[in-house]
């Protein structure tokens, strides 16, 4: 095709999309800037973006969505435009601009679940009151709306004078078409009444929507924890001891552990420093080991996954992560990766960057099984809408920091959330000095309005650090039966009382 139309932007394109389907980024930005040659259209201007984004290119993104916005301007480009270029700010660690590319958005067309993405960038960016008025608004018009009920429900905490209790009643009472829709007001009514202090009450709802999130989804945990099994049986202390040439680039923090940990307050703590960037909850390690498995496999096919990632060229896997992960951080000499679920890669982070810093944040497991299962993660952590699997789980993520632990000794600083959170300032001066950083007092103090913080505890972060929520788990002990019953059969030990 390009032989005969040698000149065609739109096959340009199609070969763009083509390379990019085969995985080769680099190769589909060398077409698709052939298109732009030919016809500067915004199309292939936001498609360019992205395959910037994937060829680890990220920092040139912010110059080129300028350009995109400027041509739009001109051109009076639809609202989709903006919206997309939005979703690209927004997937790149740049609240601010894609707050403001939404509201463009919305003022040419106002549509609900562009509203909804606004709001969750407020959100985010500690604009809460304006996200809880625009949700407002979306509800109003998207009474079914199940995220935007859920979202206005975790903005803020709830108090006996303001909330939405009666409002999310209505509208259970009223039927869901989508049984979705319908877990996510029961999350919202869950988590509302525990503000109040109904916590029977708050239990009940949260029971409701968790069976109803369970029952659309297809999960085995069965082979989730043989997974995990497989890693550290594969990642012996004989495969950890190997010699491995990793990238020694410094500066990479991983903060890790399962979710609603005290993970997010971690990060808050050595940000305060001003001398610590944020990279968001990264992908990038599991993505660029994964492809360097795919590689290996391809060639020896008989290879498991983690027998081949003992041959992966890891000095490559980190020299790529550090690339994009600093264009994320914006260029920050430290940052943070705070992506809980990278525990699993201990092992490979240790041998890919050495000179990383691993914080594992531990909290009591009944407490940390509590949180996890009255958060409503939507797309993520399929296992916590069901106690049995989340023991299974929590139970498995057990074994593999105790695993990781015995194989690379001293590799991992383990940060207790209930010491966090009673003796701030010891523990933070602990994760300064396995960081090597320079404490300050600044450290302790809450954080302005404007830091963003892209996670689930994004409204709780942001106040004072508080203990409210230890051994919170234990108002519902009687409750919580096929959870503790998972944990001890999985060898977790489980204090009852509080």
């Amino acid at each position: 095709m390009d032989a005969q139309w040698p000149s065609h932007p739109r096959v340009l394109a199609f070969l763009a999309d083509a390379c990019q389907a085969d995985a080769d980024p680099v190769a589909a930005l060398a077409w698709i800037e052939r298109a732009i040659a030919v016809e500067p259209a915004i199309r292939h201007l936001i498609k360019k973006a992205w395959l910037l984004s994937a060829a680890l290119r990220r920092d040139e993104i912010p110059a080129l969505a300028e350009r995109i916005l400027a041509q739009a301007t001109r051109e009076n480009a639809p609202a989709l435009v903006y919206w997309q270029v939005a979703r690209l700010y927004y997937l790149h660690n740049r609240l601010r601009e894609s707050i403001d590319c939404y509201e463009r958005a919305l003022r040419l067309e106002d549509r609900p679940d562009w509203s909804y993405n606004l709001a969750l960038a407020q959100f985010y960016a500690g604009d809460a009151a304006q996200a809880e008025a625009g949700l407002e608004k979306l509800l109003a018009r998207s009474p079914q709306a199940g995220t935007a009920i859920y979202l206005r429900s975790v903005l803020r905490r709830q108090k006996p004078e303001d909330n939405h209790v009666d409002d999310i009643r209505a509208r259970i009472a009223a039927g869901f078409a989508k049984p979705d829709n319908e877990a996510a007001a029961l999350y919202a009514l869950a988590k509302e009444l525990e503000d109040l202090g109904e916590h029977g009450q708050s239990f009940d709802a949260l029971q409701a929507g968790a069976s109803r999130k369970r029952a659309g989804l297809q999960y085995d945990i069965g082979a989730v924890v043989r997974g995990l099994g497989e890693i550290t049986d594969t990642m012996d202390a004989t495969a950890m001891a190997g010699a491995t040439h990793g990238c020694n680039e410094a500066g990479a923090i991983f903060i890790v552990g399962m979710p609603r940990t005290g993970t997010t307050l971690a990060q808050r703590l050595l940000m305060q420093s001003g001398k610590v960037g944020d990279a968001g909850e990264l992908l990038d390690f599991g993505f660029h080991l994964t492809a360097e498995v795919e590689r290996i496999r391809r060639r020896d096919p008989g290879l498991s996954p983690t027998q081949a990632a003992l041959q992966a060229d890891l000095q490559e896997v980190g020299r790529r992560y550090m690339l994009g992960a600093r264009q994320m951080a914006h260029g920050a000499d430290v940052f943070i990766d705070k992506l809980p679920t990278n525990f699993m890669y201990c092992g490979m982070i240790r041998k890919a960057l050495p000179n990383a810093k691993i914080i594992h944040l531990v909290r009591d497991p009944l407490d940390s099984c509590y949180a996890i299962l009255k958060t409503l993660f939507f797309s993520a952590y399929e296992f916590s809408y069901d106690q049995a699997e989340l023991g299974d789980y929590y139970a498995a993520y057990v074994r593999m920091m105790r695993h990781w632990h015995a194989v690379m000794p001293g590799g991992i600083l383990d940060v207790r959330y209930e010491d966090l959170v009673t003796r701030p300032e010891e523990e933070s001066r602990r994760m300064y000095e396995w960081c090597g950083l320079e404490w300050t007092p600044q450290v302790l103090a809450t954080p302005a309005s404007d830091v963003a913080f892209s996670t689930a505890s994004a409204a709780q972060v942001r106040e004072p650090v508080h203990s409210r929520s230890v051994n919170s788990s234990r108002r519902h002990l009687d409750r919580l039966g096929p959870l503790v019953d998972r944990l001890v059969a999985g060898g977790v030990s489980v204090a009852r009382d509080a």
